[in-house]
Formats: C-alpha cells, sequence, structure tokens
C-alpha cells in the first residue's frame, strides 16, 4: 500500500503533520516501538508507530528520526494518548529527513491502525500477484508453456497461499504435493465431486480433519465432472477480500488453460489410440494391429521417454446412467500420470482400454480399483462404471482373446452390486463366469425358490437361519467350526439346520443340495 492510503475515508482517523511530497512511498509492514534506538530492527519499509516515550528532549527527536530513515522507515504515526499532541520538535525533525508524520489521536489504538495497515498490504500483494497469474495464464495459453507448479510456488512464499491443482483420481497435476497426503486429496476430491454432482457452482468448501479448503472447478471444454479437474485452495475463500477472490479465480483460470494445452498436445496421441481399438473391435489381422500399435508407441516414446512394454491388458468398460464419452473421458483422465501409454478408444457409453501390464507385481483390476475409487462421489445414485480386465496379453495376435477375456469379466462385474466394480480374469475360471450369464429372471426364480420360505422364516421370528446357512456352507459343513464362528452351542446349530432342511425340502449333508445354496447365496 501507499503511506498516503493512511488518509483515506475508510482509513483511521489521523492528521498528516510532515512530509506531504512523500504520500507515495510503499508499506511493506508496521512495526510499533518506544526503543531509542529501533533502526538496528528495521528492514526498510516499514510504518513505525510510536507512543513518544523515549523523548525527554528536542535533541531525541532528531536521533529518533534520523535512525528511522537510515533504517528505511517510510513514515512514522506518533500517538498522543501517553504525552499529548505530538511536539514541534518532532515535526521539524520529520521535515528535514523527509519523512511522513502522522499524529494518532487518543481514541485510535495503534492495533486499529496495525490491522487496517495490514490488511491493505495483504490485498495489495493479492491483486499484484492476481495479475501476475492473469499474464501467466495469457503466456501459457499464447506460448504453450508450462508453469503451473512456479506459480503456486510464488504464492505459497509470498502470501504464505498453499494450492494443489488435483484429477479427479486424486493425482497432483501441480502444487506441493508433501503437503497434502493421499488421505487428504481423496477426501477434497470425493467433496468436490459430490458437490458439483448436487449443485454445482464456483466452489466448495471441505473439511479435513483441521484443515479448511476450498475446491474450485477447473473448467475445460468437453470434460465432464468425472474428468474434471480441480483447484484446492487452504483456507475459506468465501471469507476473503474481493481481491483475493479474484486471485483464487485467476488460478482456476490458469490451470485450465494448462489442461486445454495439454489435451491439445494429446489429440493425435488420442486419434492412433482410436485407431488400435477400431482395429481390434474389427478383429484386422495381428500385422495390421502391430502396425498401429508399434505407431503410437513411437510417439508415446517421443515424448515420455517410455519403454515398450512386454506385454498389455485390455480393459472392457461400460458407463450406466452417465452421458455419451463420460467414462472413456473419465478413464482417459485417470490415467494420465499413472501410464500414458495406454490406448483409450471406442464411443457411446463404453470404452476400450489397452493398458501396459504393471510393473509392480499387482493386478490391473487392483490398479483400476484404487484408481478409479474417488470416482464413485460423482456417480449419483443411478451412474455405475463397470469394468473387466484381461489376462496379460504378449503379442497382437493375442490382443483379441483379450478383448473377449475383459467383456465376460466386465458382465461379471456388471452382475455385482456397488457403483464402481471391476472383475479380473482370475474370476473367468470360476463359478462366477457361469452366474453372470444366467439371465436375470432365470437367476431370480432360481434364488427365490431356494431361499424365499427360509428369508421369510428369519424375518418372522429373528432366527438367524441365513447366516447360519451361509457360514455352515463357508466352513465345509464342520459342525464344531461352524458353531464355534457363530457363539452358539453345536446342538443350537444342529436344530437351525434341521429347520432349513424341512423349509426347503433339501437335504445339507448331500453336495449337490450345497452347491445350489451356495449358488443361491451367491446370486443374493
Amino acid at each position: 500500500m501507499r503511506i498516503g492510503a493512511l488518509l483515506a475515508p475508510a482509513a483511521p482517523r489521523l492528521r498528516l503533520l510532515a512530509g506531504r511530497e512523500e504520500l507515495d512511498r510503499v508499506v511493506s509492514g508496521v512495526m510499533t516501538t518506544d526503543l531509542h534506538d529501533p533502526g538496528r530492527y528495521l528492514q526498510g519499509g516499514e510504518l513505525v508507530l510510536t507512543g513518544m516515550l523515549w523523548r525527554s528532549g528536542a535533541e531525541d527527536s532528531e536521533r529518533f528520526v534520523r535512525g528511522l530513515a537510515a533504517a528505511g522507515a517510510v513514515g512514522l504515526a506518533a500517538g498522543e494518548a501517553e504525552v499529548g499532541p505530538v511536539p514541534e520538535d518532532l515535526v521539524a525533525a520529520c521535515e528535514r529527513h523527509r519523512m511522513p508524520l502522522f499524529a494518532v489521536p487518543e481514541d485510535v489504538a495503534f492495533a486499529q491502525l496495525t490491522e487496517y495497515v495490514v490488511r491493505q498490504v495483504s490485498a495489495d500483494r493479492a491483486a499484484d500477484l492476481s495479475a501476475l497469474v492473469d499474464r501467466h495464464r495469457v503466456l501459457v495459453s499464447a506460448s504453450g508453456g508450462a508453469g503451473l507448479d512456479a506459480v503456486l510456488e510464488l504464492l505459497g512464499g509470498d502470501l504464505d497461499l498453499d494450492c494443489w491443482v488435483l484429477t479427479p483420481s486424486g493425482r497432483v497435476v501441480a502444487g506441493p504435493p508433501d503437503r497434502l497426503n493421499e488421505a487428504e486429496r481423496d477426501q477434497l476430491v470425493r467433496a468436490h465431486l459430490d458437490g458439483q454432482r448436487r449443485r454445482p457452482g464456483p466452489s466448495v468448501r471441505a473439511r479435513v480433519g483441521p484443515r479448511q479448503f476450498s475446491v474450485l472447478p477447473v473448467a475445460a471444454e468437453g470434460a465432464g465432472l468425472l474428468a474434471q479437474w480441480l483447484l484446492a485452495v487452504e483456507g475459506d475463500v468465501t471469507e476473503w477480500t474481493p481481491k483475493r477472490q479474484q486471485l483464487a479465480e485467476n488460478l482456476a483460470r490458469l490451470a485450465a488453460a494448462e489442461r486445454e494445452r495439454r489435451d491439445e498436445s494429446r489429440r493425435l496421441r488420442i486419434r492412433l489410440a482410436d485407431e488400435v481399438i477400431t482395429l481390434l473391435q474389427r478383429d484386422a489381422p495381428p500385422e495390421e494391429l502391430s502396425r498401429a500399435l508399434e505407431a503410437s508407441l513411437a510417439m508415446a516414446q517421443t515424448a515420455l521417454d517410455a519403454p515398450v512394454p512386454d506385454s498389455w491388458v485390455v480393459v472392457s468398460a461400460e458407463g450406466q446412467g452417465l452421458p455419451e464419452g463420460a467414462a472413456r473421458a473419465a478413464l482417459v483422465e485417470a490415467l494420465t500420470g499413472a501410464d500414458d501409454r495406454a490406448l483409450i478408444g471406442g464411443g457411446g457409453t463404453g470404452a476400450i482400454l489397452l493398458v501396459p501390464e504393471p510393473a509392480d507385481g499387482g493386478t490391473m483390476a487392483e490398479q483400476l480399483r484404487t484408481l478409479l475409487a474417488p470416482l464413485e462421489a460423482g456417480l449419483g445414485a443411478d451412474g455405475r462404471l463397470t469394468l473387466g480386465a484381461s489376462a496379460p496379453a504378449a503379442s497382437a495376435g493375442g490382443l483379441r482373446g483379450a478383448l473377449e477375456e475383459a467383456r465376460h469379466a466386465r458382465r461379471i462385474a456388471s452382475s455385482r452390486v456397488g457403483r464402481i466394480c471391476v472383475s479380473g480374469p482370475e474370476e473367468l475360471a470360476s463359478h462366477v463366469l457361469l452366474l453372470a450369464a444366467v439371465p436375470d429372471e432365470v437367476r431370480r426364480a432360481f434364488r427365490s425358490r431356494l431361499l424365499d420360505r427360509v428369508i421369510g422364516y428369519d424375518l418372522e421370528h429373528q432366527a438367524d437361519l441365513v447366516r447360519t446357512l451361509g457360514a455352515f456352507l463357508r466352513y465345509d459343513g464342520s459342525w464344531t467350526r461352524c458353531a464355534a464362528a457363530l457363539h452358539v452351542h453345536v446342538n443350537t446349530l444342529r436344530y437351525r439346520i434341521g429347520r432349513i432342511e424341512e423349509l426347503t425340502g433339501r437335504d445339507l449333508s448331500k453336495l449337490e443340495d450345497r452347491v445350489d445354496f451356495y449358488l443361491a447365496l451367491e446370486l443374493s
């Protein structure tokens, strides 16, 4: 702030006594002191507040003001509450050293004056940084340069304002990652997705443990909610000054410009992915598919210095209750940064992915479950995302079979309860695959025929027969182990199993009846 702002109508009521020609000086801080020589404690740019208790004679005024001028102070405000009106010798000393001097009436507290100056200095810094961010946004969009991290670092250092740009899966695009752990990122992403899904707006407030955050959407053309970046700012922007709020909005626009720049650079890569997936779906000859893969990998290696994958995993994905293209956009954004060699194509409500086999020993199904978990908050009551992953295919010739495997696995995922369900190839060799292929009406009839009377008995008598049946099958019909797990006497267990057999007309000592009950419970 300029020191002349102390005379503004909104400022505390001060009287200017000296230095009218110096009112354009910039104030960087405030210091309150009654030391005889405070110069050694000044860094330059301060407005000094004093009660004049250091003064015992006219010569003290000259020494005091000379020391302030030498140390770089930009102004002096003398309080009249302790020693009365400002003496003429202090006014004269300030005139000689070109030091602006203000009289502080006894009814104006130094705390009030300090608060006003600090607030003005902070607002001006925010305005300067806001202009910087705005200029940087123009440069980024015009030249394609990066620098989002540098701007956020500047804000953290100059305004003590910690900010992060995150993807919907919680990946840090920019900002200090060491100041925001994985659990905090997950909560912020979920708060953003849930808030924007319920009521789209300029920001969402989120409390994560003891920390308060404001989360702003980063608008990008064609990016639905599940693919939308977000700007997380520590603090509550609704309590900020208008200038500081403008800074947060400019940051969101800067992040949007960076997103658009990145998306533009990936357009050719996306077209190549579409070509590869189209060839795969058309069952093109392996040599043609291999050439398309090589072209895509050549671009990835040029851009990312990425190694050629030893094998690929095919993933089939489907969005239910989502706009067309939403599933693909969400998967593209989630996998960006995890592995940019991934190829994601398809149209409508689904997508097909070719992803390099995980190098960490985990499975692709596990990786996808972890990566996509935060997106659940943005799906809504009717939205679902189901995915099936194949076993790794070591060559282009094996990708067609892997695609069929992924589709079967996705059917298993779609038969489950949940908003985001992922199945892997290990489930294709179990009864689960057979159950997924059974029509819904047949599944319901089979389950009803075996379990409806047992469920009805439980509801009427609170008998816990269904849970007992599940435990009995889980412990392979062992009376002692099952009774111990249920914390009941063996005779109680025998009574319950006998009741189940009476209600259903089945014999749980027979393997075929046990299998039927097991499948019925799986279907429920």
